[in-house]
């Protein structure tokens, strides 16, 4: 429990720096939009290379891979029909909301708790590669697609060339696919690149706190900007149906069972992960669904792990 408490009390108190920053004027909406795109185009695809490229294989291709992946292919699903036939929102927005109910908090409070309280980090892994190969690429092409509009007097192969690399030119999904490849290939980075990228890599996750603090202090407060009912739906799908999936497919289907059956669906109840604000920041799509969902799912996950970790270890 103290691994779950500490991860949860480190990802508050920078948070609660940006927050700050923002309330002396430190930080504006200027620096905002910076460390936005700071971690989206440079830390965060060099942290994908560095965390998929140093995980085991066999760690990644497991049966809680498919446990994980499942979790993940429900929630998204659910709120997508969600969103387009009962909310009416828009394609953008739908997408942001899919992230908000389905993509998990695997980095900053995966790690830690799977380190701490699971007793192995690399148990985050399955549901890291879930998110990497399914969610945020499929996501971020309809993001990319919505954004980037060619210009009418493009030539037809012109425009399906486009359309075909969209998502080579996505920085997160390069950097995904080259973790994924040297994770397949077991190559090694020499040290003067490894050191760098993991560096740089380093600032993803504090650049995306400071830059969520900042829109608590910035932005309206939570609860005054989207319906709250939508954002309730969307904790309620996170919190709750994504790990009762996680834990039936685990136990059903693939046959997992004691610590292997507690970590898919501790994991899989995880709060919203920050990437997702920073992609709403970077494509202006759902900013403060985004930001909401995030923070009432970070608050409630907390009695939600400890409940499942009581249930299940016991």
């Amino acid at each position: 429990m103290q691994g779950v408490l500490a991860g949860f009390a480190i990802i508050t108190i920078i948070i609660g720096v940006g927050f700050l920053l923002a309330q002396l004027k430190i930080l504006d909406a200027t620096a905002q939009g910076v460390l936005t795109r700071l971690a989206f185009y440079v830390a965060s695809p060099a942290l994908m290379i560095t965390v998929l490229g140093s995980t085991d294989v066999h760690r990644l291709f497991s049966a809680n891979l498919i446990a994980s992946l499942g979790s993940v292919v429900v929630a998204a699903t659910t709120t997508i029909l969600l969103a387009r036939l009962l909310w009416k929102r828009e394609a953008g927005d739908t997408v942001i909301a899919a992230f908000c109910s389905a993509y998990v908090n695997a980095g900053n409070l995966g790690i830690p708790i799977a380190a701490y309280a699971l007793g192995d980090a690399a148990l985050v892994a399955p549901m890291l590669l879930a998110q990497l190969i399914i969610l945020q690429p499929s996501g971020l092409s309809v993001l990319d697609a919505i954004t980037d509009v060619p210009s009418p007097d493009i030539s037809p192969r012109r425009l399906r060339l486009i359309r075909l690399t969209r998502p080579l030119r996505n920085p997160l999904a390069v950097g995904s696919l080259v973790g994924l490849a040297l994770a397949l290939t077991g190559i090694k980075l020499p040290t003067i690149i490894n050191a760098p990228l993991t560096l740089i890599g380093g600032m993803a996750v504090p650049a995306m706190l400071l830059v969520f603090g900042i829109s608590l202090r910035l932005g309206p407060r939570p609860g005054a900007g989207e319906p709250p009912i939508q954002i309730g739906t969307l904790v309620l799908i996170k919190l709750i149906v994504q790990p009762i999936v996680a834990y039936l497919i685990g136990a059903y289907l693939v046959g997992l069972a004691g610590h292997n059956l507690l970590a898919v669906t501790v994991i899989a109840a995880l709060p919203t992960a920050q990437n997702v604000f920073t992609f709403a920041m970077r494509y202006d799509r759902g900013v403060i669904l985004a930001r909401d969902t995030i923070f009432v799912a970070t608050l409630l996950s907390v009695p939600v792990i400890l409940v499942i970790t009581w249930l299940l270890a016991s």
